[in-house]
Order: structure tokens, then C-alpha cells, then sequence
């Protein structure tokens, strides 16, 4: 069977997988802003690059955000994860994490930096226990902050032209504070996940 190709069984497989990840990492979430985290299903595709630019363009629909950038690496499957939040979300987080005081861009970051280590943390972890490998993760880093999507695709510097795309997004209930995570795998990784994926597609 091709690598290249997604097929239907194994889109099926890695949004069962992917499911479980996003639960995890929403439960945690929940529980540390005491907010009920609304999760739609995940969305897996295999894109061209291009074809990731109209993607985010679709997902971030707002005119500015702010993105955190993440590495990981494990068991020969690379990629990053990449999560994009909207700048209209830094109110309501700044309330819900019981912060007081003047909102500044260093707060932003603060902000974005916590929530990025607990989403981002969890689903690699909620994947990796089920595929049974273990990732290293980079230091993250910011994309920048108050940026529109076409900035921040410049800025993500990788030359990937194809990849294995997770889209997450995540919304709090009753608040302004909506996120996409995004996990892209280098096209390189697809046979070692189905490979890794096979007991899940017999």
C-alpha cells in the first residue's frame, strides 16, 4: 500500500487516536480553569504546503493571533505541533486564571506559553501511549504574537512540502477563548505510523 496516500482505514485510525489525545489534554484544561471545554471532532488530512496556508487560513478566521511552535521527535516519526490561539481569547483567560492586573503582551505570552505546554504536553502523550513510542519535545517557541495567518506561516521556517495534518481546535463554553492545536507529521512518518498503527487496522 502506498505511504503517500491517506487512505480512508487509516484516517479512520488516527482520528479514533487523535480522539483520545484531545480528550485528555481538553479534561486537563477543564480542570485547570474550571471552564467546560467544547472539542469537535479532529480533522486529519494529508496537504501540501499550499494546501496548509488555506487550511489555517480557514481555521483562524480572526484577523489576529498569536502561535506557539513546538518540535517533537520519537521512534524515527518527526513533526511539530503548532498551536494558534485568538487574540480576542487573552481577556477571558487573563479571568479564568484568576489574573489581576494590566494585560501586557509579556502576560500574553505567559498565557499562551501555559496553555500551550498543557495542550500540546498531553496530546503527544495521549498519542504516543497508543502507538507505544515516546517523543521528545523541543523547547517551544514563539511565532509571534498579534500577527495575521500569513505572517505566521512565513515565520514557521520548516521545508516540508508534505504533511500528515491533526487539526484540533478546542473552544471554552460561554467564552471568547477558542484555540487551534495542530500536529503536523513529515510525510517521512506515515509508513512508521501505519506501521505502528496496524494492530488498530486488522
Amino acid at each position: 500500500m502506498s505511504t503517500d496516500v491517506l487512505d480512508e482505514e487509516l484516517r479512520d485510525c488516527f482520528q479514533e487516536l487523535s480522539n483520545v489525545a484531545v480528550g485528555r489534554a481538553a479534561d486537563l484544561l477543564a480542570r485547570l480553569l474550571n471552564n467546560f471545554v467544547i472539542m469537535p471532532i479532529p480533522v486529519v488530512n494529508l496537504l501540501e504546503r499550499a494546501e496548509l496556508s488555506m487550511a489555517l487560513s480557514a481555521i483562524a478566521d480572526a484577523s489576529s493571533v498569536s502561535a506557539v511552535c513546538q518540535g517533537f521527535t520519537g521512534s524515527k516519526i518527526a513533526g511539530e505541533a503548532l498551536l494558534i490561539f485568538n487574540d480576542a481569547s487573552f481577556q477571558d483567560m487573563a479571568e479564568l486564571t484568576q489574573f489581576k492586573g494590566e494585560i501586557t503582551e509579556q502576560i500574553e505570552l505567559e498565557l499562551l506559553m501555559d496553555i500551550a505546554n498543557i495542550l500540546i504536553g498531553a496530546c503527544l502523550k495521549g498519542l504516543a501511549e497508543q502507538i507505544d513510542v515516546s517523543f521528545s519535545q523541543g523547547q517551544p517557541y514563539l511565532l509571534g504574537q498579534h500577527i495575521n495567518i500569513e505572517e505566521l506561516l512565513n515565520r514557521n521556517g520548516s521545508t516540508w512540502q508534505r504533511l500528515l495534518t491533526i487539526e484540533l481546535p478546542y473552544k471554552l463554553e460561554g467564552r471568547e477563548v477558542n484555540c487551534d492545536l495542530l500536529l503536523l507529521f513529515t510525510e517521512d512518518s506515515l509508513a512508521i505510523l501505519r506501521n505502528k498503527m496496524s494492530y488498530l487496522l486488522e
